[in-house]
């Protein structure tokens, strides 16, 4: 007579296998491999089953043997556009970053983070060597530029790929970003014209991305909806140290401006600092505006007046575009919420 088989236990001294998770479903190991991997036709109360077991015996799908099984690298590309010679994430970017963790990080997808530098890497060779290397199943690009090639190349590639940020050509690339990409210019403008500023100045970003030209045409557009010009409308670098030197510069002139907006807030606070450091007064002689939301803004002394982009949403939407683009199911609706103004105590009337 032959005694049955009880089922296998794991050995305290090693990791539970797929067998042990087999053994304990009563199931094959094969069963066991179709529901973790989504291949298969296993009815639900048996796949219920096998997942129980799984979290009894604290098992997980080993991820490097599913890529290989799947074709796929479970992990996602990112790629942060800079135009200073010292790479760096850059402290808007944190929060965008976090968004994007937010829901890879459910879904077991990793983040591959890589920033190209303008006019130290050949693009094309840049993103095909990203490609080849088949470390990643999509990519999320960021700053458009003017003549941007990035999305025909991915095109050409064969690799998902998802734009923060109007894109250069419409219709050329998925993209998520508010609506209209100048959000936030007009209410910036409105607010300062009704504090009684005529001479404004915008620090913007660098001339050759996209989102900062568009700023730039907004505001140029909004001041004349207001019958007025510009003071100036300077393009630089997303620095700080660029920002304080332009404001050095508009401060030397003959009719400085009694209110600056700047391309991002730690240029705005990089400024304010420069303000200071003259003898002037924020706000009682020149208003600053910064551009990000940084909760930083909050702490420095005025606290900054700034339009809020809610980066770890902009994050999240990218990644759940992506997600999409790869036949990924995300059943949460993603909100991206418009631009928005937070006025403090950097803006008051002008002198």
């Amino acid at each position: 007579m032959t005694t049955p088989t009880t089922p296998r236990k794991p050995r305290g001294s090693g990791r539970p296998t797929i067998s042990d998770v087999a053994a304990l479903a009563g199931v094959s190991p094969g069963a066991v491999s179709k529901v973790f991997n989504g291949t298969g036709r296993i009815s639900e109360a048996t796949a219920e089953r096998i997942r129980e077991a799984a979290r009894k015996l604290s098992w997980r799908p080993n991820a490097a043997a599913i890529a290989l099984r799947t074709a796929r690298a479970q992990a996602i590309g990112l790629v942060l556009s800079s135009d200073t010679k010292v790479p760096g994430v850059g402290a808007g970017n944190m929060d965008f970053i976090s968004g994007i963790e937010s829901v890879l990080s459910p879904r077991e997808y990793g983040l591959l983070l890589n920033i190209f530098i303008s006019g130290q890497h050949d693009e094309n060779h840049f993103y095909r060597t990203l490609a080849e290397r088949q470390r990643m199943d999509g990519i999320i690009l960021t700053n458009s530029m003017v003549g941007d090639t990035r999305p025909e190349l991915m095109s050409r590639l064969g690799l998902p790929a998802v734009l923060v940020g109007a894109p250069w050509k419409p219709g050329a690339i998925e993209y998520v970003d508010a609506d209209p990409p100048g959000a936030g210019i007009a209410e910036t403008v409105d607010h300062l014209v009704g504090l009684g500023h005529e001479r404004i100045a915008f620090v913007s970003g660098p001339k050759d991305f996209v989102l900062p030209v568009l700023r730039r045409e907004a505001f140029v557009q909004r001041l004349a909806d207001h019958g007025r010009q510009p003071h100036s409308v300077i393009a630089v670098e997303y620095s700080p140290a660029r920002a304080a030197e332009e404001t050095t510069a508009l401060l030397a002139g003959a009719n400085p401006p009694t209110a600056i907006l700047y391309g991002t807030d730690t240029m705005a606070i990089a400024g304010m600092r420069t303000i200071q450091a003259a003898g002037l007064r924020v706000p009682d002689d020149i208003s600053v505006v910064g551009f990000e939301g940084l909760t930083l803004g909050e702490w420095v002394d005025p606290p900054l007046t700034t339009v809020q982009r809610f980066a770890f949403q902009r994050g999240r939407a990218a990644a759940a575009k992506l997600l999409t683009l790869l036949g990924e199911t995300v059943e949460e609706p993603v909100p991206l919420e418009r631009p928005a103004l937070v006025v403090r105590g950097s803006t008051a009337p002008p002198p």
